[in-house]
């Protein structure tokens, strides 16, 4: 299975779109927020499952602010990251893992590529297809899983 990771597309989705195609075949495109509406749309564009989240700037939105997914034995944490104080550190998310036995964390909102191990938990942010900081380039995540192993990588989009 081949998951593709994006977030922080605030409606660019020139630039979404590119990352889906560059990508290759993906089984589920997973959105971690901002903006939630681009994941429906691109949904609606490509037929690819799409997992998303609402993010901080998805105001008068009916979506979840956070979800587990389960896939196979592993356990994802899918948030934004706005309610977690993620620009500053991973200690709220780590706690929230623990708490929702996840073994990976994705998570967006500060639009910098993210890819740390902390004590068995995984944490992921594919950084912005759009509006990347940091003096870093647009940027997206593929997570393949290999029976039960997931390998992750961040790419950027060039």
């Amino acid at each position: 299975m081949k998951i593709g990771v994006i977030s922080d597309t605030h409606g660019d989705l020139v630039s979404a779109e590119k990352a889906i195609r560059l990508m290759g075949d993906i089984d589920i495109l997973i959105h971690a927020g901002d903006t939630f509406r681009d994941a429906m749309l691109i949904k609606e564009k490509t037929g690819i499952e799409v997992i998303a989240v609402k993010g901080n700037t998805d105001f008068d939105c009916e979506a979840d602010i956070e979800k587990v997914i389960s896939i196979g034995k592993k356990r994802i944490f899918l948030t934004h990251g706005h309610a977690y104080n993620v620009k500053f550190t991973l200690d709220r998310l780590y706690y929230k893992a623990l708490e929702t036995n996840s073994d990976i964390v994705i998570f967006g909102h500060s639009h910098m590529q993210t890819l740390v191990n902390e004590k068995d938990i995984t944490f992921l942010n594919p950084g912005s297809v759009s509006r990347p900081r940091g003096g870093k380039k647009p940027s997206y995540a593929i997570i393949d899983v290999i029976q039960e192993r997931f390998e992750i990588k961040l790419y950027d989009l060039d």
